[in-house]
């Protein structure tokens, strides 16, 4: 086999990995799993994988539609958390992040790095549905199937480790283009990678589905997931997405539910902030057509009384994107009379004020709150509201204080640039933009804007020092982040 054909297998295992579907296992309710091989520790240290997890990070950010928004972010980060907080294993930080994609899909990566599609929000009916796709894939991670995998080709294929990266990151770049080559190359593949393949997948599947009922959540929402995947499947030219690597025979769809149906089935809510993330994510991250359906609505409409609520606030979501503002200020007035301290109320009623050209009024309401100085989505809301107002020297005040509790936040770095160049700082400006250059991973544009600042001090000031240091730093980082960027 060529050098060139392995390496084309290696990319193809590799995006089956980060692109993994949630496929069952054979029923077991029993976390005492047969090691598959080797734990990955002679490949790679867990500070290896963190660091591989940064410099991945930063070019996702540079070439996927994240979905930067402060409520949607917080949202899934706390369910992710409240999983991984009943995972065991688990060796690094997790963080999840939000791509505004029409095509149902996850995946894991080095780190603790998970990243969700959009989409899962219109196909999933509950929370729990969406907690066991977020389970399936913190198991791979805590697992470190990547590493395992990488290792695995180290011993049967003369690959460098440039090769693995470099296929890796395609495949996270650009997950479509991933899958497409995935399709032409696995056929054929040997035997062996292909189990390899698909026992990570079991193990993902029967720890996920234990981590899933640990954090409280019904066991029974993964096989009815599957079910959901294979009925799109079954009726659709072409199937999900996530399924595109991984068919789902109706063996393991049963294997999956005999798994869930040894468990005890509990009756679980979905949380208001799921239906609130729903009608949010859908009404205004839709990369086509609005997935914020009127028959969505009125099924919302129909529920429960969180439900209800959900659908009052995507209306108010869909007038905001007409820019209806005084429209969707009537529907949000008496939700948040009731509910002052609501987020997704206050979010939306301070960009009705700021769309009504009252910004004021937005600061007042803010300010009003209990912990606006402590709360993110509060302080970049207010953050915000100061630009709007042509109070820049607020917004710079509330922006310091995020940013140094939030480094890897854009929307901070975003702001502070605005409001920096609103005081006509320029210096701190351009290290406003330094920081947002740097997240992205385009590190040379980072440094230039950094020594823009620092040229634009005086000689051997405080600011000066501390530019400089900071270009040290990136430079660094730079030189750590070359041995990835090799082809």
């Amino acid at each position: 086999m060529s050098i060139r054909l392995k390496k084309s297998l290696l990319a193809s295992l590799l995006v089956t990995l980060l692109t993994s579907s949630l496929l069952p296992a054979r029923a077991d309710i029993s976390d005492n799993l047969p090691d598959i091989g080797t734990t990955a520790g002679g490949t790679l240290s867990i500070n290896q994988e963190l660091a591989m997890g940064d410099f991945y990070v930063r070019q996702l950010r540079a070439s996927a539609p994240i979905i930067n928004d402060p409520l949607l972010s917080q949202y899934i980060n706390q369910l992710g958390q409240r999983l991984v907080n009943h995972a065991w294993s688990v060796k690094t930080p997790f963080h999840f992040y939000l791509i505004r994609n029409d095509e149902i899909n996850a995946f894991a990566f080095f780190g603790g790095n998970v990243v969700l599609h959009s989409a899962l929000f219109r196909y999933s009916d509950n929370e729990s549905q969406l907690a066991s796709v977020m389970a399936h894939e913190i198991s791979h991670v805590t697992q470190r199937h990547l590493a395992r995998a990488m290792e695995e080709q180290q011993r049967n294929a003369p690959l460098t480790w440039v090769g693995a990266l470099g296929s890796i990151l395609l495949a996270m770049a650009s997950p479509q283009a991933g899958m497409a080559a995935l399709s032409g190359t696995l056929a054929g593949a040997q035997q062996g990678i292909i189990s390899f393949t698909q026992q990570n997948e079991q193990e993902a599947d029967r720890i996920g589905i234990q981590v899933l009922q640990r954090a409280g959540f019904d066991p029974e929402a993964m096989p009815d997931f599957l079910q959901k995947l294979a009925d799109a499947s079954r009726y659709a030219s072409k199937p999900p997405e996530m399924l595109l690597t991984h068919p789902l025979p109706d063996s393991r769809l049963a294997d999956a539910r005999n798994r869930a149906n040894q468990m005890k089935r509990v009756v679980v809510q979905s949380s208001q902030d799921y239906y609130m993330a729903k009608v949010r994510a859908l009404g205004m991250f839709s990369t086509g057509e609005n997935q914020l359906t009127s028959d969505l609505l009125t099924s919302l409409t129909n529920g429960n009384s969180r439900e209800q609520a959900a659908a009052l606030y995507g209306k108010a979501v869909l007038l905001l994107g007409e820019n209806k503002f005084a429209e969707a200020r009537t529907i949000i007035t008496p939700l948040l009379a009731k509910q002052p301290d609501n987020l997704w109320y206050l979010d939306i009623m301070t960009d009705i004020d700021i769309g009504l050209k009252q910004p004021q009024l937005a600061i007042n309401r803010l300010l009003a709150v209990k912990g606006v100085n402590s709360n993110p989505v509060l302080q970049l809301n207010l953050a915000n509201a100061y630009v709007e107002a042509k109070q820049p020297a607020n917004a710079s005040k509330v922006l310091y204080r995020y940013t140094w509790a939030n480094k890897d936040d854009p929307n901070g770095w975003d702001l502070l640039a605005q409001a920096s160049a609103d005081q006509g700082l320029s210096d701190e400006e351009q290290a406003a933009r330094a920081e947002g250059l740097a997240l992205s991973g385009q590190l040379d544009q980072a440094i230039r804007s950094l020594s823009s600042a620092s040229a634009a001090v005086p000689l051997g000031s405080l600011k000066q020092a501390r530019y400089d240091a900071r270009i040290d730093q990136l430079r660094h980082l730079q030189e750590r982040f070359r041995q990835y960027q090799k082809h």
